[in-house]
């Protein structure tokens, strides 16, 4: 999160939702968090302890951003950070992010861009969602003008 907070140095606004559409900081329900160096350090420092629910399905977290950030006036990017992906159908995914994020585009494009990082699971630990995790979000950020990075360690 620091290295793509890094990338971009000045936004106009951050908000920070987890894959249920849960927002970080209530305070900043359904408006943008007003970017600082001072702002920035305290979402980190939470972001380390933040425990939310999950249910290993990025689909409600990106719906909800698109839904209430979108803004003809202004570029939008979501980055999704996960490990696995438990839901039911990738393509089911995959159809239902086209649709909202197409709805009110101009000519076949995207409302947002939506980049994804992957963070790899234990060795131990069965590969199988983390899998899916990968390639559900590599079709969604081909898709959507963004980028998938996976991360190895």
């Amino acid at each position: 999160l620091r290295e793509v907070l890094e990338v971009y140095p000045k936004v106009k606004g951050i908000q920070v939702l987890d894959d249920e559409g849960g927002y970080m900081f209530g305070e900043y329900r359904s408006k943008w968090i007003p970017d600082s160096k001072e702002r920035r350090k305290v979402i980190l420092d939470r972001f380390r302890n933040w425990q939310s629910f999950s249910n290993s399905s990025p689909v409600e977290g990106i719906v909800a951003a698109i839904r209430t950030f979108w803004s003809a006036d202004r570029k939008i990017s979501i980055y999704v950070f996960g490990d696995e992906f438990t839901g039911g159908s990738v393509q089911q995914v995959v159809d239902q992010v086209d649709r909202i994020n197409r709805s009110g585009a101009q000519g076949g494009d995207r409302l947002v861009r939506i980049h994804a990082i992957g963070f790899p699971l234990d060795p131990a630990a069965p590969q199988f969602t983390s899998i899916r995790f990968a390639t559900l979000m590599r079709i969604v950020c081909q898709r959507n003008g963004g980028t998938f990075v996976g991360l190895t360690r």
